[in-house]
């Protein structure tokens, strides 16, 4: 198939995504709030750790570095839809048997859907969240670490993408899998560093961490953009694009034994 047309349906998929994204305002308005919401209350929490300390650095952070971490984390996280509820209402309704017969990758179809949805969700929320770090702290000064954030960001959705993707192709099997996800998503929000940089935690779980895929989706971009290092960036690189792979073929291994034993209910 020429590869210019297999772009321009993968480019029809993002744009249709966006577009019906965009359709819902009050839902964009409420994932804001919520972002603000959520930003104030770790704000307040971090400013009383900080006085109770009586320091002005914890584990290598200073107050304004971790406010502007949690606000880059957290727009990430809010920014990632849910996967497996997607594929789990797929195969309930039958809608599976319909997009397996399209000329176009099962993966890559829902690849595409899951980052065009995650560029309108992030721009708004990191938008939003910026706009709060900047009038509470001031700008945040991170120079290259910006272009190296987003850099990192890209990889870090992706490895999200096909960890959450691995979660909902056990559909195939199970139909139920948002248990998986909640669990996943605690995994994410502590040892994958969305609540506080891996830096805090107890050494021992920090050397269990870098054996982990977990840190390379919000703490290493997070990381990169308020203590911006040049000589880490590679490594931190290195390791997406490892995870990148492994997890890839993990999940096209997942999948075409799914597709075998799958059973369609309806539709």
């Amino acid at each position: 198939m020429n590869a210019a047309l297999i772009a321009a349906k993968y480019a029809a998929v993002g744009r249709i995504t966006i577009r019906r994204h965009l359709a819902y305002i009050a839902d964009f308005l409420m994932r804001t709030v919520f972002l603000v919401f959520i930003l104030y209350i770790f704000t307040q929490l971090w400013q009383a750790t900080f006085r109770g300390e009586g320091e002005l650095v914890i584990a290598g952070y200073s107050f304004k570095q971790l406010v502007w971490y949690l606000i880059l984390t957290e727009s990430m996280t809010m920014a990632c839809p849910s996967l497996c509820t997607r594929i789990e209402e797929e195969v309930k309704s039958g809608d599976v048997g319909y997009k397996l017969t399209k000329p176009i990758s099962y993966i890559g179809l829902h690849y595409m859907g899951y980052v065009s949805e995650i560029a309108v969700r992030f721009a708004v929320n990191l938008a939003v969240g910026s706009l709060l770090g900047w009038l509470v702290l001031g700008p945040p000064g991170f120079g290259a670490g910006w272009a190296v954030f987003f850099l990192l960001a890209v990889f870090g959705f992706s490895v999200n993408f096909f960890l959450n993707l691995l979660l909902a192709l056990c559909a195939f099997w199970v139909e139920e899998t948002r248990g998986l996800e909640f669990v996943y998503h605690k995994l994410l929000f502590t040892i994958g560093g969305m609540l506080m940089p891996l830096e805090m935690f107890p050494e021992l779980l920090q050397k269990i961490c870098v054996w982990l895929p977990f840190q390379a989706v919000l703490y290493f971009p997070a990381k990169a953009a308020v203590q911006y290092e040049s000589s880490s960036v590679p490594q931190m690189l290195a390791i997406q694009m490892l995870w990148l792979v492994v997890l890839g073929l993990a999940a096209v291994l997942v999948y075409r034994r799914g597709v075998k034993k799958l059973h369609v209910n309806g539709g």
